[in-house]
């Protein structure tokens, strides 16, 4: 593993149509034109390995895949993608802004899907080689709010998580809450039912007050 410490390893977190994709495009802009060095990028995704497995395990007609191999499925993409990606451009002092890592194989396969977040962690341990986020912004907003909007929007891509039913996304929003509350330094809820406008403005803020402090 490359020393990663020069770079700024920050990422966004919240169940679907939390406002993710919008809000990671947003923040590259103002990075940028503040002087920082930004590689943005996504998991499940980023390089082309990861992209297949992306393609694979968010097919909705992959019904039956089990629980395990869809969560070692995130682990393996999650790997190939710190390899080819992110741990070189940490090392390079980039700020390294991902859209989900971790936080979400714990709400998701750890929590909603009933496998446990410990038994997830363990996993994901071994894949991260002990790198996580300096920063999390943790997108809030409510499970059927959130699922709503995805209906509403015709250019996003509809994936097998999408077809889950109410309860697996309230499962994940709690789990995502519980893990709030656990590393709350690192983690910042946002309220992303507010006006986009000031959710950014929020995120913004986060952002500005961890590179305050670590610099």
């Amino acid at each position: 593993m490359q020393d990663t410490s020069k770079g700024n390893f920050i990422t966004l977190e919240g169940g679907e149509g939390s406002g993710k994709t919008t809000v990671i495009t947003a923040l590259e802009k103002w990075l940028q034109e503040n002087g920082f060095k930004v590689v943005k990028t996504r998991e499940p995704g980023g390089i082309p390995i990861a992209e297949k497995i992306r393609s694979l395990v968010l097919e909705p007609e992959y019904s039956e895949m089990d629980a395990r191999t869809e969560a070692l499925l995130y682990a393996a993409a999650r790997r190939q993608h710190l390899v080819e990606r992110v741990f070189p451009a940490l090392a390079e002092g980039a700020v390294v802004l991902c859209d989900r890592f971790v936080d979400s194989s714990l709400a998701y396969q750890g929590a909603a899907r009933g496998l446990g977040m410990d038994a997830v962690a363990a996993v994901n341990e071994f894949a991260i080689e002990g790198c996580m986020p300096d920063l999390t912004l943790m997108l809030d907003v409510d499970p059927e709010e959130g699922i709503a909007r995805i209906q509403r929007a015709e250019e996003r891509e509809w994936n097998r998580l999408d077809n889950e039913a109410a309860r697996f996304h309230s499962k994940v929003h709690e789990a995502y809450m519980t893990l709030a509350e656990k590393y709350p330094s690192r983690i910042k809820r946002i309220d992303a039912e507010q006006p986009l406008e000031k959710v950014f403005q929020d995120c913004r803020e986060k952002v500005q007050n961890y590179l305050n402090a670590k610099n």
